[in-house]
């Protein structure tokens, strides 16, 4: 078994954990590879490093939160390369194992007492260029204070036009994510669904929408000088201008994670009672 490691960049305890790790590979006979940057935070394994974008590994464990799993997604996609989560941020939806019991995880997934989950993703074309999304696009004004017009279609069929300050475009992972937070549902990864969400809008009757995630949909932005910026799994930033559309659709490509247990109600009520700032 071939594994890399990477880790969350801006915590020091997530850094020194992911050091660990190394070691305990290493111990255990494992060919690891280091994401450049955790090198270059330890300051040791030169020999091991390897630029994220550039891993090939069976199983890539991630020290950190959804943002580290979400960064560690776009690097890699398309490989369909296992994450395997050690939560070290705020709630971490899509990481499952806790800190404390690292060690054990890790040696039940050598031992091959694992599965691996596959997760839907976004396909998100626009002028041309194409990017993927695990949970969410997020279409926000490029100027505070002022709503953006949307034209909303399924399948060439439009189901909405609203003022609002924003909307989400959501797969099942993402429901847990900013969605949520706006009003929309909480979603089973099984759902084969994605979740349209307007944020503050300025019609009453504009509501958070499933649709089958084998619908194409279309965002159009419908009143000039009012551009907007499309966040794509809070990596990646596109200018969306006036008239442009910018479409949705299944991705051919799955996001896959190392799993232990099959408990995501479980892990839901827990991390929406943790969901603070401690």
């Amino acid at each position: 078994m071939r594994i890399g490691v990477v880790a969350r960049l801006d915590v020091e305890e997530a850094i020194q954990l992911a050091g660990k790790i190394i070691e305990l590979l290493m111990e255990r006979n494992v060919e690891t590879v280091v994401d450049t940057s955790v090198m270059e935070k330890l300051n040791k394994y030169e020999e091991l490093a390897c630029p994220l974008e550039d891993m090939d590994t069976d199983i890539i464990i991630a020290v950190g939160g959804d943002g580290t799993i979400l960064r560690t997604q776009s690097f890699i996609s398309p490989k369909e390369i296992p994450i395997f989560g050690i939560n070290m941020g705020t709630v971490g939806f899509l990481t499952e194992i806790d800190p404390n019991d690292t060690f054990t995880a890790i040696d039940e997934v050598l031992a091959g007492n694992y599965f691996v989950e596959k997760r839907s993703q976004l396909q998100i074309r626009h002028n041309n260029k194409f990017h993927s999304a695990l949970n969410e696009v997020v279409l926000m004004t490029l100027k505070p204070a002022k709503m953006l017009n949307i034209e909303i279609s399924v399948d060439d069929e439009v189901i909405e036009e609203l003022r609002a300050d924003g909307l989400i475009i959501a797969t099942p992972s993402g429901s847990t994510a900013y969605a949520m937070s706006a009003g929309g549902p909480i979603v089973d990864p099984r759902v084969e669904a994605f979740i349209i969400v307007p944020i503050c809008p300025f019609k009453l009757g504009s509501r958070p929408t499933l649709v089958s995630d084998h619908d194409e949909i279309k965002v159009k932005l419908l009143r000039e000088g009012k551009n907007a910026i499309a966040v794509i799994d809070g990596q990646t930033e596109e200018e969306i201008n006036y008239m442009d559309e910018i479409i949705f659709n299944k991705s051919d490509d799955f996001a896959c994670f190392v799993r232990l247990t099959k408990d995501f109600y479980r892990r839901v009520r827990e991390k929406l009672i943790k969901g603070g700032l401690c």
